[in-house]
């Protein structure tokens, strides 16, 4: 069995049944360590809770890897934890991985968006800053945007609490900030239809990667020794009680 943690990135209607996978809520602390005990054959993180819930741990990847389940992660939460492991073994994808892997992006806010409950379909409210830079850096490409505009633009976009960070917002702080009124007509109204959003394409990569492994049955070979704890013990049976997965 093939396990993915999506939401709001993707959700469960955006994964094809040919990809094999069994889509979970976002990932939090404890979740990664449970589904070890259905013995999956590779798990997928997308999206993840942080803040009022506490987000995956390290440590719990890296028991999963330690078991000898593969283990991938793209876009949001995935690729935060995937650049952060890579060196013990976990894969990321996408665009947005190899940003954080290379030191391009350091910052969390970057993947971090504002939704809704599972009962809202985990709506996103707000947008994250990853897609805000892809749709400036076509923009740019384009010709809608010059250098200036865009830096200004993306500065304002940044300047942001996350869970305010909307186009309409990064506009109206970059007019406060000087952006020149008709470049904002123009972005407005080119956006709506040549935005780029980041997340979904590198969250659908993944998707894709996992569909390969359907067919791979070999369990990879840790590179590291784990080492159980007290506290690792005890953070994991205090973890609270989540959906059974089997």
């Amino acid at each position: 069995m093939i396990y993915l943690f999506a939401g709001p990135t993707i959700s469960a209607d955006d994964v094809p049944a040919s990809a094999g996978c069994t889509v979970l809520p976002p990932v939090s602390l404890g979740d990664v360590y449970r589904l070890v005990e259905q013995k999956p054959r590779a798990i997928g993180i997308i999206d993840g809770y942080f803040e009022r819930t506490p987000a995956v741990s390290h440590k719990e990847i890296l028991w999963a890897l330690a078991q000898g389940i593969h283990v991938y992660g793209a876009a949001s939460m995935g690729a935060l934890r995937a650049a952060e492991l890579a060196a013990f073994g976990m894969v990321g994808v996408g665009k947005i991985f190899a940003a954080y892997r290379d030191g391009v992006l350091e910052d969390d806010d970057e993947v971090a968006v504002a939704h809704g409950a599972v009962a809202d379909g985990y709506r996103a409210a707000s947008e994250p800053m990853v897609n805000i830079r892809a749709s400036v850096a076509k923009a740019l490409r384009q010709k809608v945007l010059k250098p200036g505009a865009a830096d200004l633009l993306l500065s304002s976009a940044k300047s942001l609490y996350y869970p305010l960070r909307t186009y309409p917002a990064a506009l109206e702080a970059a007019l406060l900030a000087g952006l020149d009124p008709g470049t904002a007509d123009r972005l407005s109204l080119w956006l709506p239809r040549y935005r780029v959003d980041q997340k979904r394409k590198d969250a659908l990569a993944l998707i894709r990667m996992l569909a390969t492994h359907r067919t791979r049955r070999r369990p990879i070979k840790a590179s590291f020794p784990f080492h159980r704890t007290q506290m690792w013990d005890y953070a994991m049976q205090e973890c609270v009680t989540y959906p059974d997965v089997s």
